[in-house]
Formats: C-alpha cells, structure tokens, sequence
C-alpha cells in the first residue's frame, strides 16, 4: 500500500489505477471469499488501514478541479470507510490515531473550496452516516491532549456544528454532554469576529485584538475561506433555533446536571465577553433570561458552591468573595462564568417586568393574566440583594489589591499552583484575573442598582437594609478626596472605567497616588454609594463643595466677585439677563445683589450673603411657578419640564432651562434649601449615566396612562379591537397633534405580537423624547455649577432631600442650642422663656410656618440648626404691643416685640406666620 500511496500522490501519473487497487485491499469482498471469517477479515481490514493512514493515506487524498461525480463518490467513501470500523485488533489507541488523522487533514487547516462546498455538506448529508458522536468523543480527547493550536479551531468548530444539525437530535444523553463540552472548548478559541466588536464597550481593551483580526482575516489568496467569514458562520450557527432550542432542553431537563450548568454558564460567559454579543441579540441568551426556573437554578448553584479552606472546612465561594480574599483560578473559573450570567441575565429580565408584577400586585382587570416572570420573592430577593451588594464590596478589595507581602503572596501562590512561574507571565495572569473581577463587577452593581431603584420607588427591603457594616466610610477620614490637587480623580475615576492597576491618571497635573484604601472607598461612592449612610454622603458632599469654593472663592476682597442689581417685580426676567453664560461664566463665584423696590427705590442693606440667599429663594420660586411655563406638575403637585414649553417661548427655550438648572445648582452650591417639589422621574434623569429613563418611571409622571399600559400588556382579549396604532396624541396648549411613535406609526395597528414594543415607544416618548431637549439643557446648566459625580452619591429620593430638605419634626432643642440674640435679649430673658413655651405648643405644622417665616424655608437643615447660615436670631422689636413679630429671612432674623404676656404672644406669632407679611428688608 505504500508504494500506491505514492503512486497516488504523484500528480504526473493517472489516478485511477492506484485508487481501485486501494478499493480492492481494503474491500472485505476481497477476502470473504477466501477466509470465510467475517471478524477476522473485519479485523485484517482494520490494521491495512491502519497502517494506511499512519503511512499518509489522508495526506494523498487530493481534489482535482474538474467535475467528476463518480471519482467525488468514491473519494468520499475512501474518507469514510476507515472511520467505520472500531479497530479492537489494533494496538490500543489505533481508533483515536485514525480521527485524529482524519482531523487534522481535513478540518484543522482553512477550508479549500472542495471541502467547504462538497466533503462538509457530504459528511452533514443524514445519508452518509458519520460517525458523529464518536467524532465528537475523540475530539475531546485530542483536546485534553492540547497538542492542537488555537487558530485551528475555528475550522474543526465550524465542522461540529454544520454536521452537528443533521446529528444533534440523535445524540445520546452523554454524547450531548460531550457536545456541550466540544461547543465550551471551541467557542473560547474562537477569535474575536469583527461583527461581535461593533456593540464592544468602550472601555475594553481591544487594540490587541483588532490586530489579531486583521492577522486572521488576510485571505492567502489560495482559494481558501477566510478565518472571519468561518468565525462569523459558526456564530450564526449557534444561534440558529435548532441549536438554541438543543441546548436549552439540556438545561431545563429536569435531571440536567450540574456540569450541564456550568458548561452552559460557561457558553454564554465566553458570548457575552469575549465576542460581547448583548443579551437582546442572543436567541440562547434572551430565551434563558425569561426562564425563571433557570434563574433560580443559577442563583441556587452560585450560593452553594464551596472550595476547602487551609483549616479542612469547606467555606461558600460567595462569602470568600464578599471577604475580598484571594481566590485560587480554578474556583474563579467555577464561580464568575456563573456568577456574570446570573447577574446580566436577571438583569435584562427585570427591565420587563413591571413593578405590579415584580411586587406581586393582585390583577385588578377580570380577565387578565397574572404574569410569573418573576423568579423569586420579595422575601427571597431581601436576602440576594445583600447578598450581590457584599459581593461587589468583596470585588472592589479583589480589583485593589493590598500591597501588603503576605497578599501579594498568596496571588502569587494561587498562579503557581497552576504552573505560572515566570515574573512577566505572573504579571500578565494578575492583571487577566483583575479584568475579569471588573467586567464581573460591572454586571453585578448593575444588577444592584436595579434593585437599589425598586427598592427607593417603592420600599421591599428593611431600614438601613443597604448599609454595609463592614465598609465605615467617614467624611472627615476621606480626607485626599478634598485635596483640590486631587480634586479631578473624581472626575475622571469611576469603577467600570479603570484598567487594574492604574494608581495615577495622565491629566495635566499629576495627583499623589491614593492609597489602597482611598482607591476602594472611591470606588464605593462612585459605584455603590448606597452602603454609605445618607448624612455620611451629605458630609462628604458638603466637604467637596467647601475645598471646590476654596479654590474659587478664597479668602478674596469683600467686594471680589459677581454684583447685580435686580428689579424685586422683574425677578426672574433680570436675573435670566444678568447672570446668563455670556454674562456671567463662573457662578461660583461669590454673588451680591442689590435689591430695587417697587418703585424702583433702592431697598436697605447691604448684601453681606443674605440677601443673595433672599433673591435666589425668590428667583427659584419664580422660575420653577407653573406660571410661568417652564414647569408642569403631576396629578401629585410634582414638578417636570412642560413639553410645550417651546411654543411659549420660541427656539430660546433651551436657555431658560440652562439657566434654571445654573440656578439650582447654585442653590445647591451655596447650600441653601429651597421647597421644590420634583417629579422623580426628573431627578432620575438628572442623576442617570444616561439621560433615558425606562418605563418603571412612568407612574411618577402620569399614572393613569401606565395603568393602562399594564392593562394591555396582560389584556388576554384580541388586542387589534382596541383600535390602537403606533402614535400619541399630545394636548398642548388646547391643540390636538398626533406623532407617530416610529416611521408610518399611523397605519401600523397594535396587535399582541408588537404591543410590548408599542408600550415601550409610548412610555419612552412620554418620559424623554418629549422633554429630551428640555432636561439635556438644565442638566448642562446644572453641571456648570456642581460636579454631577457627586450628586451621584445620591438617589432620586435623596437628591430631593439635599434640595428642600427632609420632612422630619423640627427639633427646638437642636434650634434653641444655635439660637443667637441681640438687641438686650438673652437665652435666660423673660419674653424669651415665654416665646419657646409658645413655640413648643404649636403643632408641628405652625412650627414649620414659623420657621418658614423666619428661614423662608419650612424644613430644618440636613445635618441640624448648626448648619443654618446666618444662624437663627432672635432680635428685641421694641415695647410697642400693637406691631406684630416681622422677620428679615435674608438674615434668619425675627424681630419679636417685647411681649410679656403668654397668649398675647401666641395670637400675635400666629397671626404673623400665617399672614406671613412682605420680605422687604425692614
């Protein structure tokens, strides 16, 4: 056979003969007759082609480019025929040598046009009969060998999975496993397809690997198929609704095993990042995220996995994780696959369900279906959620490692165990495992947050449920983070953008490295700010402030700075003029206003920061009054852009809404409360990373029409006879205009199959098309005064707080401590005794009232009466009994006649407070 092998592979000699000598010898006709021994022929047969392909038998198998059906046949069978037999007469190992042959002639190498078009789809034909699961078996093997290189396997995947559609559905229970396993091996080799690459995000890494495609993609010019357009197909094929429907029946089988779990975890974890395919666009991947019962699975696999400590006990990988202790591969490489689908699947699939279904609302509509897309209960997801918060704490410690010998250590120690010795690859393996820990990390406070959200629209958790007692964050010990030098790290420094191990960031000036620990509380207020209590955050915020007017305002002149005067009846229209952009660039910058009356009289005082407090009360007032157009309120009283605001005011509209957020921010700036009520759905785009909110939002803006959206997303009757099309109808101003939700909108009818869309485009329009111009400008504005990272550190709820206040009793202990009085009063003086006795009998509504009169402001600060700037005084008004108390709010001053008697006092305060008379300075 040698010699015809040679013979064969000559190309100046005829073909033919040679080749039906080899049919001959290896045809059992040839030797039935004679020996009349079917195992024994079976068996010589066997070692002929043994020895025929150890002697290159595949090597000589040759296409020719003419046509020939009956030479392409009989090839094929000469491919096939050594594939059949089980080789038992042979020395051990004989079959796995022949696949391996067969392998690595044909599949390992890029396709020639021969084999692509004709041996591929022959082999795939139900006809041929290919031995397909012993293939996949002794594909395996050769695997676990690791004699292969990478760039093979787009070749040999591309294979499994054409021949794999004719097999799949006869596979046994193990071959399927085998399957999963050939598909977890092979799709982790596969290079980067240039396709996967247009929804990367921006902050991976893929300057390397672009190169790798454009090494991979050059075409040789030989007539073979690219390694792209081959990576691209095995893509497609993947996600093909046989394949997907294959590997999902493994999973929800009711005896999958755990290994089917993981493999599978595995699969869409090597999908999601490395080919960065999104959930939406994966059939796999979106049909497990709405499968509840897989969900739970997961989540039950992820918090029962173990690994065995030093001590011989075996201790939940999750709490290794929320400890921050280093993790040896192999248990991460169990655990993040896992843990990273979980988090991005549940996460995709929250973004549907509503918050009825989600809290388990009973239906209120007969005749509707109660939606069980949830996969646990309120009860169970208390306990996850805390859960998934200490894991993204113990990451943050894993992605910021101690510098500390003995940590470093046992880094060093986990890579050795498998085999990593050299300082440049140790190097190379930290940083690799530090990326996965982030890209991890991303997807899991994604997944918090989302709950965080649900949680502050409307409550599941306990009190203080987010606090972490572990992480004791304080304002007056976050101390570099207020160091102006360091100042911009903030700015630049969130969690998801850093690479490992960036200490200091090329911005001009170069700032002091920050320590390991200032690196992870960083991380924690800019990522997960929730687990800091709410007056440790206002602490911080108020600290950032105060080193920011450092820097702007200094220890400058009295008089350096930025003075207006405003006209007290024109408010709003001269402060829009002289305090615009052009006008005035940098309003933080200190401010003095002088103050005209009515009558264009000059009012008294000058402006030593209270009045200036007084005008931007006034001007906020103004501005924000429904009156005045820029402003709507809900069904509840709550403020958001009005959508027709453009039609009152013309193109400029833009500006107002600038110009209102500069305010704001000032306010914010300057620390002063001012009673604005906001829509929380306004907040939310305020604070959001993106300016979008999604349809859980809708019920703050008008709930009526989300209640009619919940109703037909579960109306079971036939959704065309509610006589609905892709537009909305918008009221503005009395005139009826209809927009169409999407190109042609008005002659697409809603039908079940795209009502979840219609709900989306509706709920979309409604919250951020419609006002997206409005909120853009006076987040823009907002911007140009504070930092919107740190009003990050704060949720919808929170920032409405920071603005107006809390709705907490007033506490006259804490306001009588940081009184101060003048004009002959004292803490101990009689008329003063007699005034907190009056003030203490008030309801808490007249103590508001009183406060108002006095602060312009009906709530306490955030942080007590310490804060109240100029602090609160009580000044003797003369012994003239007939004048009521006044008050000059730009001072907190209250000038109180001298009364000494109990009720005269009582009637003449409540009398002020509820006429609460001009705020002219009197």
């Amino acid at each position: 056979p040698s010699l015809l092998l040679q013979n064969c592979s000559d190309d100046s000699l005829n073909v033919a003969l040679p080749m039906r000598m080899l049919e001959v010898f290896s045809s059992e006709n040839t030797y039935l007759p004679v020996l009349q021994d079917v195992s024994y022929v079976t068996s010589l047969i066997e070692q002929i082609l043994h020895y025929m392909v150890q002697k290159g038998y595949y090597k000589s198998i040759e296409y020719s480019d003419v046509s020939r059906v009956p030479i392409a046949k009989i090839l094929l069978e000469n491919v096939l025929k050594p594939l059949h037999f089980t080789y038992s007469s042979c020395p051990e190992g004989a079959r796995q040598q022949i696949f391996a042959a067969f392998t690595e002639e044909f599949l390992a190498a890029p396709f020639t046009d021969q084999i692509f078009h004709f041996i591929i789809p022959a082999l795939a034909d139900v006809q041929t009969i290919f031995p397909y699961e012993l293939f996949l078996n002794a594909l395996l093997l050769a695997e676990s060998g690791c004699s292969r290189r990478s760039d093979q396997a787009p070749w040999l995947f591309y294979f499994v999975l054409t021949v794999g559609e004719t097999y799949l559905g006869s596979l046994s229970e193990e071959g399927l496993l085998v399957y999963l396993r050939v598909l977890q091996t092979f799709l982790s080799q596969l290079p980067v397809s240039a396709a996967g690459t247009d929804c990367q995000d921006a902050n991976s890494d893929s300057e390397d690997e672009d190169e790798e495609i454009s090494k991979m993609t050059t075409t040789p010019g030989d007539g073979r198929i690219s390694v792209q357009y081959i990576t691209e197909e095995c893509l497609k094929k993947l996600d093909t609704k046989q394949q997907t429907n294959t590997l999902l029946n493994m999973v929800w089988r009711d005896s999958a095993s755990e290994e089917v779990f993981t493999l599978m975890a595995s699969i869409c974890h090597t999908l999601m990042v490395q080919h960065r395919m999104m959930v939406p666009k994966v059939r796999l991947l979106y049909s497990l995220a709405f499968n509840a019962r897989f969900l739970r699975h997961l989540w039950y696999l992820i918090s029962s996995m173990t690994t065995r400590m030093i001590t011989g006990s075996m201790v939940p990988l999750l709490q290794v994780i929320s400890r921050g202790s280093p993790m040896s591969l192999e248990d991460s490489s169990r655990i993040i696959p896992l843990f990273y689908l979980f988090s991005s699947l549940f996460s995709h699939s929250l973004i549907s369900i509503h918050d009825n279904e989600f809290f388990g609302d009973p239906i209120e509509v007969v005749g509707q279906r109660q939606s069980s897309m949830m996969p646990f209960t309120l009860e169970e997801l208390v306990i996850l959620s805390r859960c998934l918060r200490d894991a993204c704490l113990g990451i943050i410690k894993l992605a910021y490692p101690e510098t500390k010998p003995e940590v470093r250590e046992e880094y060093i120690a986990a890579f050795r165990s498998v085999g990593v010795t050299k300082n440049t690859e140790m190097q190379q393996c930290i940083q690799t495992e530090q990326k996965r820990w982030i890209q991890l990390f991303k997807v899991i406070t994604n997944l918090v947050k989302m709950l965080k959200s649900r949680d502050t629209r409307r409550n599941f958790c306990p009190p203080n449920h987010w606090l972490s007692e572990q992480e004791n964050i304080k304002a007056d010990k976050v101390t570099q983070l207020y160091v102006p030098s360091a100042r911009h790290v903030w700015r630049v420094r969130r969690m998801g953008r850093i690479g490992p191990l960036q200490s200091t960031l090329d911005v001009g000036l170069e700032p002091a490295p920050l320590s390991v620990s200032e690196e992870r509380q960083l991380a924690i207020l800019t990522e997960l700010p929730f687990v800091v209590p709410f007056e440790e955050r206002v602490k911080i915020f108020q600290r950032l402030i105060y080193a920011d007017k450092q820097e702007v305002q200094g220890d400058g002149p009295f008089l350096d700075g930025i003075n207006v005067t405003i006209r007290r009846n024109y408010i709003y229209e001269d402060a829009y003029d002289k305090l615009s952009p052009e006008n005035e660039p940098d309003l933080k910058k200190r401010i003095r206003v002088h103050l005209l009356n009515a009558h264009g009289l000059d009012e008294a005082g000058i402006d030593g920061g209270g009045i200036f407090r007084e005008f931007l009360n006034e001007l906020l007032k103004s501005g924000f009054n429904p009156n005045q157009g820029f402003f709507k309120t809900t069904n509840e009283g709550l403020l958001y852009p009005n959508p027709a605001a453009q039609m009152l005011v013309g193109d400029s509209y833009a500006r107002h809404y600038y110009f209102l957020g500069r305010m704001l921010g000032k306010a914010l700036y300057e620390n002063m409360l001012v009673e604005l009520p906001f829509a929380s759905f306004f907040l939310s785009k305020l604070l959001g990373t993106s300016a979008d909110v999604d349809i859980h939002h809708l019920a703050s803006l008008d709930p009526e029409m989300y209640k009619n959206l919940l109703f037909l997303k579960s109306y079971e009757g036939d959704v065309e006879e509610l006589g609905l099309n892709f537009t909305v109808v918008n009221n503005d101003l009395g005139e009826a205009q209809v927009v169409e939700l999407k190109p042609g909108g008005k002659d697409i009818p809603v039908t079940s199959a795209n009502r979840i869309a219609y709900i989306h485009l509706v709920a979309d329009y409604r919250l951020n098309k419609q006002i997206r111009q409005h909120c853009l400008a006076f987040r823009q504005g907002l911007a140009n005064v504070v930092n919107l990272e740190w009003l990050r550190m704060f949720d919808q709820q929170e920032i409405q707080v920071l603005t107006s206040g809390a709705q907490v009793p007033i506490s006259l202990d804490d306001l009588k401590s940081f009184t101060n009085y003048s004009g002959g009063y004292t803490a101990d003086h009689p008329v003063i005794k007699i005034f907190w006795r009056v003030v203490e009998s008030f309801t808490d509504e007249e103590k508001r009232k009183l406060l108002k009169f006095v602060t312009s402001c009906s709530r306490p600060p955030l942080l007590g009466f310490k804060e109240l700037y100029p602090a609160f005084c009580i000044h003797n008004g003369g012994s003239d009994l007939d004048r009521l108390p006044t008050a000059s709010t730009c001072m907190n001053l209250l000038k109180l006649p001298e009364f000494y008697d109990e009720n005269l006092m009582r009637s003449k305060l409540l009398y002020a407070i509820e006429c609460a008379a001009g705020f002219e300075l009197s």
